[in-house]
């Protein structure tokens, strides 16, 4: 039987919301192990001067407890 934890991660990216999300799961990764799968919650942008100057998303990380 395998235990599943899932958390949630704010990342963000001067890119696009898909950088963000690879972003958080680059950095969950070095120090999770076992990382499962991802759930893109929620996206957000900040503006600045009328344009969108970073990507922000909110995601859920599913790994496996050992």
């Amino acid at each position: 039987m395998s235990v599943l934890k899932v958390i949630e991660l704010l990342a963000s990216s001067t890119i696009s919301w898909e950088d963000a999300a690879q972003k958080a799961i680059t950095k969950a990764s070095k120090s999770l192990k076992n990382v499962k799968s991802v759930y893109i919650k929620d996206q957000s942008a900040a503006i600045s001067e009328g344009k969108i100057s970073e990507y922000r998303t909110t995601v859920k990380v599913t790994f496996e407890l050992e």
